[in-house]
């Protein structure tokens, strides 16, 4: 028994004895200092650094060495700093507080910048005033051409999808416009009291003929009447406890309703001056009923030119910017912070996918995707030429303006519908109503639709209404009597027995969006249709997953549309390196399909 203490003794003394070794040897001999060239430091064989210098050493980069000018001290050299930025993205590295410290303390950096150590300014300078959205799209078509030759991707065949990702800008300070609308009802009211109350005081002090100044007359704003409505139609609705009806109208501010009001003012000031009535500034002094009406008139119009400004802003194509960045919209948001489906002020990042490979990047403050499909379409045609024979995209580019220009571009369309789902419904095969499920035939020419009970409805006339870009054209056909038909509850919309006894069924077709959507249907229909959406679901989608879940890319970091257009790009550049060499290493493979699972 002695013996096992004694061993037992000598085994926790042996124990600690190591530990206390340990101890010593970080924190003693640790803390001296080391001569590093005793040992040999790299960086694995394998590490994308080599697969960034390697695709590198045969870009030209004549854009961005133009961009500097030959005199003077020269900085840090463009095309290193690129190349930190590059591989900085490669490994999920936006910020540049952070790249600046890897600069000093990881050996793929300092390998790149061979031991040099640029500051933030160095990179914020860079990014802001020399790397334009210009040159590093033509650094990224390079890249593509390179790929292609490699017979990595074919630039034949785009899968298109977008996200949203938010701005840099504080969440709360929104500009609506329809609240614009409304604070604008109620100033125009104030203003139209203002001209009441200078004709008045016109007339009674008999000015009016004394100076030759005439009646003013109120300006006119037009929309203002349907933007009074909708503000009347929601008082009522408040009261009723029913939502709010949106008061979006586009409201153009003339130019010189402020110059009116400027108008007014020298006029107040040419009669001050010849009734010799001074204004008067500070506490305890009364002014006089001029000097009260010439600043209210001025305070309405600095008003009035805050809201001219807040709508040129915004423009046409926008119901709300933020006053942090002028150039987001807010937009809903799939992570909702408050899970009460609050708007951020964010940005419609779109991307066009190859094989993996990001071709286009687009960034767009628009919150749908239907204007977004022809912009990225047309900068593949600009770079690459007409040889883009396919594109796939989901539903949210549907558009008949997108599958027209797609049709005049010889793009076949593999764009899913809008009523793609609807369409496999009883519901939608049975509803009689619609002209595609009624019969068509033709006699003379002239085609016409035969309805449920039997009766004709011939061509009536043609409409034409002007769209953004294109021409819309609507065919109009009816049929001549109704009276009597068992279906007219289930053909007409919103039949209602006693007001539409006498009412007949006519239905306005657009063929040619008809025709085109048609086209499109048939195509995702096909076996190639099923591959290109199964191949647009995971690799589109895969990015984006990559982008918000793995590499936490869920906000900008600059603002305005082309910083953030340059910052996302630049992680896009990474991206596809990382791709690149995944490939070279042969990591990734080109996806074929979905493989068939064997059953259990």
């Amino acid at each position: 028994m002695a013996n096992h203490n004694h061993l037992l003794s000598v085994t926790c003394y042996n124990v600690t004895m190591h530990k206390q070794d340990y101890y010593n040897r970080f924190f003693e001999l640790g803390q001296l200092k080391m001569n590093f060239n005793f040992y040999e430091l790299s960086l694995p064989d394998d590490d994308p650094v080599f697969t960034l210098k390697n695709v590198m050493e045969e870009m030209d980069f004549t854009a961005l060495l133009a961009q500097y000018s030959g005199k003077g001290k020269h900085g840090y050299n463009p095309i290193m700093k690129y190349a930190v930025l590059t591989y900085a993205n490669m490994r999920g590295i936006r910020e540049i507080d952070r790249i600046v410290d890897l600069c000093k303390r990881d050996l793929g950096f300092i390998w790149l910048t061979q031991g040099e150590q640029p500051k933030r300014d160095a990179f914020y300078d860079f990014i802001n005033k020399k790397l334009t959205p210009e040159i590093l799209d033509d650094l990224n078509y390079q890249l593509l051409r390179r790929l292609k030759k490699e017979g990595l991707i074919t630039l034949e065949s785009l899968f298109i999808d977008g996200t949203k990702i938010e701005a840099n800008a504080n969440r709360y300070t929104f500009v609506w416009r329809g609240t614009l609308n409304y604070h604008l009802a109620g100033l125009l009211d104030t203003i139209d009291s203002l001209y009441a109350k200078y004709n008045e005081l016109l007339e009674e002090n008999g000015y009016d003929a004394k100076y030759g100044f005439g009646n003013a007359q109120m300006f006119i704003i037009e929309g203002m009447d349907k933007v009074r409505e909708v503000i009347e139609k929601n008082r009522k609705r408040k009261l009723t406890k029913h939502k709010k009806l949106p008061n979006n109208k586009i409201i153009e501010i003339d130019n010189c309703s402020p110059l009116d009001l400027l108008k007014l003012q020298k006029n107040l000031a040419t009669i001050a001056d010849g009734e010799g009535i001074g204004f008067v500034y500070g506490k305890g002094k009364k002014k006089s009923e001029i000097q009260q009406l010439y600043e209210e008139l001025e305070g309405c119009g600095k008003k009035l030119m805050e809201y001219a400004e807040s709508f040129e802003i915004m423009g046409k194509d926008r119901n709300s910017y933020s006053k942090t960045d002028l150039e987001a919209t807010f937009m809903r948001m799939k992570d909702d912070h408050m899970m009460n489906g609050q708007l951020k002020p964010a940005y419609n990042v779109q991307i066009a996918v190859e094989n993996y490979f990001i071709i286009h990047g687009y960034v767009s403050n628009d919150r749908t995707d239907y204007n977004t499909l022809i912009p990225v379409i047309q900068k593949h045609i600009n770079t690459f030429g007409e040889i883009l024979k396919e594109t796939t995209a989901d539903s949210g580019y549907c558009s008949e303006k997108n599958l027209l220009f797609l049709k005049e571009h010889n793009i076949e369309s593999y764009i899913k519908l809008q009523d793609h789902e609807q369409r496999k419904t009883r519901a939608y095969k049975e509803n009689i109503g619609k002209y595609y499920n009624m019969t068509t035939q033709i006699f003379e020419d002239e085609r016409y639709y035969v309805c449920h009970d039997g009766r004709e409805l011939r061509h009536i006339r043609t409409e034409e209404k002007e769209m953004e870009g294109y021409t819309q054209t609507l065919e109009v056909y009816g049929c001549a009597d109704c009276s009597g038909c068992e279906h007219k509850a289930k053909c007409l919309y919103k039949y209602n027995p006693e007001k539409d006894a006498d009412k007949n069924k006519v239905m306005k077709i657009n063929e040619r969006w008809e025709e085109l959507k048609e086209k499109s249907h048939a195509n995702i229909q096909s076996e190639k249709g099923i591959l290109n959406r199964q191949i647009r679901s995971i690799q589109t989608e895969g990015h984006f997953g990559d982008i918000k879940e793995n590499d936490d890319f869920r906000r900008f970091n600059h603002r305005s549309t082309d910083k953030v257009y340059k910052e996302f790009m630049l992680y896009a550049i990474g991206r596809n390196i990382n791709k690149y060499h995944r490939f070279l290493c042969n990591k990734l493979q080109r996806f074929e399909g979905k493989q068939e699972e064997n059953a259990a």
